[in-house]
């Protein structure tokens, strides 16, 4: 199998499904004639034209607009905004319009959008432009929250959450874009609210998502050449709603857990996950689940400040030791 990058799994995942569905059109800052500001709508606007590729103003509030009124329509709006931390731009849209649109209206309105953004931190961008924000939203009914780690997923769940008829946001690891992998050239679309063993084990589960898996796979394998640390790496994929039966199953199998976020530990993914494993499997627990996350703070623009702040591999090791040796 050809090995394509991060990036271009998802610009071939909307090239496909642009060519297959002609009710799917891409708008956002400079994604029609730059081709995005990481590259992944490049080539859109030759091959689709001006009509399903659409720049538009510096209104994040806009493009969001113009995506639920395109989508109750009856269209299946890609929206591309920059940087996930300028969310908080259109979050009134997102929040108020796109994700409870099926409730007000009985499900007889639609909002079939897809919310692409770029998050995460290791970019070197400080304050606004590398926050993790998935917490953000996770209070939120009717929001889908979706975040590839490979390019095979990156591919499969765009398509996958462009046939979706509920509002998603996508989240796209920043630091991931340039990482490569196994993708088939053949369309095909993977299954919204699916987690991912990504390494089986026995000792420890280790449950992460985007750039934190890729620690945790290296933290697993470092430990059990090293240390015969025996460690299942789940890649969540979707965040919410996340694979609550996965999780339990690979709990029930370790009696050890690790959740691993790069957001801030406060309030985060993690909490609601380690809440839902003590509520649902506490017997099957031999230790206390571990938690590894960010600093609560703001991702300082110093690349020494920004290492301290997010978890690194060294921190996902010492919790898996932590809950072996208690």
């Amino acid at each position: 199998m050809r090995t394509i990058t991060f990036k271009d799994a998802l610009n071939e995942a909307l090239h496909q499904e642009m060519a297959r569905d002609d009710r799917v059109f891409v708008l956002g800052e400079d994604v029609a004639r730059m081709g995005g500001d990481f590259g992944v709508t490049m080539g859109l606007l030759r091959k689709f034209g001006p009509d399903r590729v659409k720049d538009t103003p510096l209104s994040e509030a806009a493009i969001l607009g113009v995506a639920n009124g395109a989508a109750f329509c009856g269209l299946r709006p890609v929206a591309e905004i920059m940087f996930a931390d300028f969310l908080t731009e259109c979050y009134d849209q997102l929040v108020n319009n796109s994700a409870k649109a099926h409730y007000m209206f009985a499900g007889k309105v639609k909002c079939p959008i897809v919310v692409r953004t770029a998050t995460g931190a290791g970019f070197r961008a400080a304050y606004h432009h590398s926050q993790n924000v998935e917490a953000w939203f996770m209070n939120v009914p009717g929001l889908t929250i979706v975040a590839p780690s490979t390019p095979y997923d990156a591919k499969g769940l765009l398509v996958g959450a462009i046939r979706d008829d509920n509002p998603i946001l996508f989240l796209e690891h920043k630091m991931l874009y340039g990482t490569s992998g196994e993708v088939p050239e053949e369309l095909y679309a993977l299954p919204i609210g699916r987690a991912e063993v990504k390494r089986p084990g026995a000792d420890v589960t280790i449950v992460a998502s985007m750039k934190m898996v890729h620690h945790s796979l290296a933290v697993a394998d470092e430990l059990d050449r090293e240390e015969e640390i025996s460690c299942e790496v789940l890649d969540l994929r979707t965040l919410i709603p996340f694979d609550k039966e996965t999780i339990l199953e690979s709990v029930a199998r370790t009696g050890r857990v690790v959740l691993v976020n790069e957001a801030p530990k406060t309030g985060s993914l993690n909490a609601e996950l380690a809440a839902t494993i003590i509520e649902e499997a506490f017997d099957a627990l031999k230790a206390p689940v571990q938690r590894v996350n960010a600093l609560d703070c703001p991702v300082g623009f110093a690349p020494a400040i920004e290492d301290y702040v997010v978890p690194r591999p060294e921190d996902v090791a010492r919790a898996v030791r932590a809950v072996v040796d208690y």
